[in-house]
């Protein structure tokens, strides 16, 4: 069986399933153990419908009897789980429309009731005034086939018909009601405000800190008193020489408080010890109370008690005690972070619930008088940064500016957020405002489909093999300025990811973005995906050549070049993509062979299993740029200089997080991966700036830990070797130096590092 036939068995799903039973079943946190269970359910669907022949993995359709355009719901790793996501339970609105219609609480009824003239009107008025919701793509149809009858376009909304209404069952193919419409497409949030007002509110208080709190109100005051009570009785310099009038009635009621407060607070246990000071003295009281004479051991223990308290606090009523409880008093009034989070909640419940925050500093100002009186809480108190933190992460602005602010803090969340950008400016070519806004969200959730496994270069499916999106593609008027809007956007997405994240490959998603807006510029550009070793099959399309193709006209001879020891004219030379039958993804069996002699030169001997096949697709990686020619292509401004440097941040923060881990090879291709970066950013500096290089990467090194200058010091020389003209030996290496590579089969060299 090979290493694609296990990915797709039943092995993987099985794994995963029992790891989220383990989790489902023993972790400590409640909200933990029921995501786990939602995964035990969608695991399970797996593993049933791959034995039962209901799931084709690694198929564009891998739910049997349904076609592609079908949004399917999608595990991890791309495992389908034979449900729709567009199915499930009724929504409220839809409930409230079978209510109101006289309808049986059926979907499929719903369906014909918006094909009724009364129900295409209802779609019209939705498609008019833009305020609905669309979660998943199916949820667009019956509107654009209302925009269809309108258009007077008969044939395509009955073809539209005819292909969606063997589904109306199962599928929403209308959506959601909402009270706003979308909002402004230059502005993207991670978060909305709703989202993060409920994790707000339910955040708990803090064990102990309530327990300190507990005891500094509670059982310190109580303590004094004990004692004061205690010191009453003493004669000659020993307690309970004396009993002074009332004393014993003044004893019994602090007992029956005690007891009270005992009943009451129940954080702080210290004084149940039967040791401790309290506990000591308490229990002596019990027993004057009941009338039994203290024993010699329990007068000394009193003593020692008494003696010791007065020793650490002073007497109660003194300036030292009483300055001493006063602080601690300041201490337990200070507001606690789960009463600031509610007040922060507060304040967010007034703000718009679906969208981000506009004005996130205005959220987090201090607490002001009538809050404070309010809530009990300090006027002017800050809201401390754990709070703040989850207020941020609903900020609202450019993807500049929550790059900027911190929000955005991966090339994946920017990934995640772009295709509202990439949405309007899609969306821009239709020219009928209604069906432009509908298009829109459209886009934006089929962005949020996730990707399935597949299998002998699939391709996932596209937006425009939706049925209703193909109708009213003739809509679309491609114009001078439409393309300019994408090439504009294009370009600001491209600077954005190098510039944010400079030492992290461009995800799939955003590479996906990237292409349409390439398609839609009209600009021919081969934007490539990172290839997941663990199911490639050993080929590349055509597009793995003309990037590397791309990447030789800027690169021929460069530093990059000299030290990955590329030929490029070699790879200009290669030919072989026009034979592919037509229909089919083309191929370059030449490419793919110069990536299996290029990884075998590097010292890659086994051709099997993951690692071999990580190390291939690392020198298509690396003869491709993974997308940086291309970008440069554009005309986008780099920074390379500075660009390289920040690279060489991320290189030492991978490394050394080499150190002690339990999987550290994971470390050590990221850490490659930061490296190839930075020396393709080097490769667009200054002659001046390349030499000047390693010097100042070998004075980083001498402010890192050992083992972080152990492993880098190897990849340092050697890239020093190369700037000053020298080369590495087919091994990869020079000297001292080392090439670094991310994969290998025959053990890493920064693995033997100290």
């Amino acid at each position: 069986m090979s290493d694609n036939d296990i990915r797709v068995s039943a092995g993987y799903p099985l794994g995963q399933l029992g790891r989220a039973l383990t989790t489902a079943r023993t972790h400590e946190d409640v909200a933990t153990r029921q995501r786990a269970e939602l995964r035990v359910r969608r695991w399970q669907q797996v593993v049933d419908g791959m034995a039962e022949g209901r799931l084709d993995v690694g198929s564009r359709t891998p739910v049997v009897g349904l076609p592609a355009w079908v949004t399917p719901e999608v595990a991890h790793g791309g495992f389908a789980t034979g449900e729709q996501a567009a199915g499930g339970p009724l929504r409220q609105d839809e409930i409230d429309r079978a209510q109101r219609l006289g309808l049986p609480a059926d979907r499929g009824a719903l369906f014909w009731s918006w094909l009724t003239d009364t129900g295409l009107a209802e779609l019209g008025e939705l498609l008019d005034s833009g305020r609905y919701r669309i979660e998943y793509a199916e949820e667009s149809a019956l509107p654009v086939v209302a925009w269809l009858l309108r258009a007077g376009d008969r044939d395509a909304a009955l073809g539209v018909l005819e292909e969606i209404a063997p589904f109306a069952d199962p599928l929403r193919f209308t959506p959601a009601p909402s009270e706003r419409r979308a909002g402004d497409p230059d502005v993207v949030y991670r978060q909305t405000t709703g989202e993060a007002r409920r994790t707000l509110e339910q955040r708990p208080a803090n064990a102990q800190i309530e327990t300190m709190r507990e005891a500094l109100t509670v059982w310190n005051p109580f303590a004094d008193e004990l004692l004061s009570l205690w010191c009453e009785t003493t004669g000659e310099g020993r307690v309970g020489a004396v009993t002074p009038d009332g004393w014993l009635r003044r004893a019994e009621q602090l007992l029956a408080r005690y007891r009270q407060l005992a009943a009451e607070h129940n954080l702080c246990t210290k004084h149940r010890d039967p040791k401790g000071s309290i506990g000591v003295l308490r229990t002596a009281l019990e027993r004057r109370v009941a009338g039994a004479e203290p024993t010699a051991r329990e007068r000394g223990l009193v003593q020692t008690a008494v003696d010791a308290m007065l020793r650490k606090r002073g007497i109660p009523g003194s300036p030292e005690h009483t300055a001493l409880r006063e602080q601690q008093a300041h201490e337990a009034a200070r507001p606690r972070h789960h009463q600031l989070a509610r007040l922060v909640a507060t304040r967010l419940a007034g703000l718009p619930q679906d969208r981000g925050i506009s004005d996130v500093d205005h959220v987090l100002g201090p607490v002001d008088a009538d809050e404070a009186h309010l809530a009990g809480l300090v006027a002017g108190w800050p809201i401390p940064h754990p709070i703040a933190r989850v207020v941020t992460r609903a900020a609202a602005g450019t993807p500049e500016q929550l790059i900027d602010r911190g929000v955005i803090a991966s090339a994946e969340e920017l990934a995640r957020l772009t295709p509202r950008l990439a949405a309007a400016t899609a969306a821009s070519a239709y020219p009928d405002s209604a069906l432009r806004i509908l298009m829109d969200a459209t886009y934006r959730a089929f962005r949020n489909r996730r990707s399935l496994l597949l299998l002998n270069l699939q391709h996932q499916v596209r937006l425009t093999e939706l049925p209703w999106v193909k109708a009213v593609a003739s809509a679309q008027i491609d114009t001078g300025d439409t393309r300019d809007q994408a090439r504009r956007t294009l370009v600001r997405l491209a600077s954005a990811a190098v510039s944010g994240f400079p030492a992290t490959v461009l995800p799939n998603p955003l590479v996906g973005e990237l292409s349409t807006l390439s398609k839609q510029a009209n600009l021919d550009l081969p934007w490539v995906e990172e290839l997941a070793a663990d199911i490639f099959m050993g080929t590349f399309s055509a597009k793995f050549l003309q990037a590397a193709g791309l990447a030789g006209r800027r690169l021929t001879d460069s530093l990059y070049a000299r030290y990955y020891d590329i030929d490029y004219p070699a790879v200009a030379a290669i030919d072989d993509t026009d034979s592919r039958p037509t229909g089919r993804t083309r191929k370059s069996e030449a490419f793919g062979q110069l990536c299996r002699t290029s990884a075998d030169t590097r010292g890659t001997r086994s051709w099997s299993g993951v690692a071999a096949n990580g190390a291939i697709i690392e020198q298509a990686q690396i003869l491709t740029t993974h997308n940086l020619a291309t970008i440069t292509e554009l005309g986008v401004d780099l920074p390379s200089a500075d660009l390289a440097q920040r690279c060489m941040d991320t290189v030492l923060r991978f490394a050394a997080r080499i150190h002690r881990s339990p999987r550290p090879l994971g470390a050590v291709k990221n850490t490659a991966y930061a490296w190839r970066q930075m020396l393709f950013f080097l490769s667009l500096s200054a002659h001046d700036e390349q030499t000047a290089f390693p010097a100042c990467a070998e004075q980083r090194l001498t402010n890192q830990p050992e083992h972080v200058r152990a492993r880098l010091a190897p990849a340092v020389a050697g890239l020093a070797h190369v700037i000053g003209g020298g080369r590495f030996t087919p091994e990869g290496r020079a000297g001292t130096g080392r090439r670094l590579l991310g994969w290998t089969t025959t053990g890493h060299w920064m693995l033997g590092a100290p």
